[in-house]
């Protein structure tokens, strides 16, 4: 799929959400932490991710625009949370006791680690997977560690590893 043009109502709607999540950290934190770089080169299921040593964001544009204002509200300030914890604490897990107080305490954001998006339009060829509660689709590259045995996914909701399903 071709990387959509983002309207430039989005990207200010981003924008202005990045720099509120920011002053308000900045305020609470009494610190001057920078706006970090951010572009729109995410691709396939992640929303986003933070990059700590380029101090920068990178969003999805395909999910942005198919879950405009829930990215607003929360991938936006998750992926600047990560960011912000790497200033304050510096390497720590990352979506550890520093990132819930972030997100919660200081972002005033419900601290979730993953996107609830549809992902139809984003997902190219994934490998079906079975827990003991539902049916996963993992991607090639999780399917691929799997397969090597250098990984186990885990069912976020009953805890236990993903199967293949034959």
């Amino acid at each position: 799929m071709k990387t959509p043009r983002l309207p430039i109502a989005v990207q200010q709607a981003v924008m202005r959400s990045l720099r509120e999540k920011l002053a308000l950290a900045n305020q609470k934190l009494d610190r001057d932490y920078p706006e970090p770089k951010l572009n729109w080169t995410q691709r396939g299921t992640s929303a986003g991710t933070a990059w700590l040593e380029s101090y920068e964001i990178r969003l999805n544009p395909v999910l942005l625009l198919e879950n405009q204002q829930a990215f607003i509200d929360e991938v936006v300030p998750h992926e600047l949370a990560h960011l912000l914890v790497w200033k304050r604490f510096g390497r720590v897990a990352p979506h550890g006791k520093e990132w819930k107080w972030m997100m919660e305490s200081v972002l005033g954001v419900p601290a979730r680690r993953t996107h609830q998006f549809e992902l139809d339009s984003v997902r190219k060829n994934t490998y079906p997977y079975r827990c003991s509660c539902q049916q996963h689709q993992l991607t090639v590259r999780r399917h691929n560690r799997v397969m090597r045995g250098e990984a186990v996914y885990r069912c976020v909701h009953c805890g236990h590893p993903l199967v293949a399903e034959k």
